[in-house]
């Protein structure tokens, strides 16, 4: 994953059903974006493949990676592309023993350098530090100052995602830290002039960084 520029990585809002997939189709339209994580809460694994049915088939089209958030056994029934991992959702090392050397495993750190550095030798293939700003898409715990992504990026290959709170507004400061992924919720979904907009607005701040 890792690339010379910062990209976009989509997270759901938990509520995927209606007409979401075809908000989906509208920003994967509009832009770039890496990846897609799949982000729903408490349903059950047969109601959460099916909603994801649709969402997967239009990453696949676009070629977006589709990432399963926190639940292994339905990344690998899905044959997702990876998995993100909270720090209470299991081992990377036995992720990767379910779902096979070419998934992407990644790791939230909050702050913490420590986590960080422990998830990279467990083998996760990112990092994601945050919440960088308030984001009211889940309860904040843990507030990381742009300062871990440049420590990051002077130090390790392993790519870094930035998460929480991220809009067309702010992330700036974390692209030009070095994040090399944008991971955005409301700040897609809830865009005022809609997703598809937002995507185009998120790929003008990409296109202007300095390559390499």
């Amino acid at each position: 994953m890792k690339a010379p520029t910062c990209q976009l990585y989509l997270i759901s809002p938990l509520d995927v059903g209606g007409d979401f997939p075809d908000r989906l189709a509208e920003a994967l339209g509009a832009g770039p974006v890496a990846a897609f994580q799949f982000r729903v809460k408490d349903i059950d694994q047969h109601e959460a493949a099916r909603l994801a049915e649709p969402l997967q088939a239009l990453c696949a089209a676009h070629e977006v990676a589709f990432i399963v958030n926190d639940d292994v056994a339905l990344a690998k029934r899905l044959d997702a592309d990876g998995v993100h991992l909270g720090q209470d959702d299991g081992d990377p090392k036995e992720a990767r023993k379910i779902l096979g050397p070419q998934a992407q495993i990644g790791v939230t750190c909050h702050a913490s350098r420590h986590l960080a550095m422990e998830a990279g030798e467990a083998g996760a293939d990112y990092v994601a530090f945050g919440a960088f700003f308030p984001t009211t898409t889940k309860t904040v715990e843990h507030h990381a100052d742009p300062e871990i992504l440049e420590w990051w990026q002077g130090m390790f290959e392993l790519p870094c995602v930035a998460i929480g709170g991220i809009t067309v507004e702010n992330a700036p400061v974390l692209i030009e830290a070095g994040a090399d992924f944008l991971a955005v919720s409301g700040g897609v979904w809830a865009y005022p002039e809609g997703p598809a907009a937002a995507v185009r607005a998120f790929g003008a701040l990409l296109d202007d960084q300095p390559a390499g």
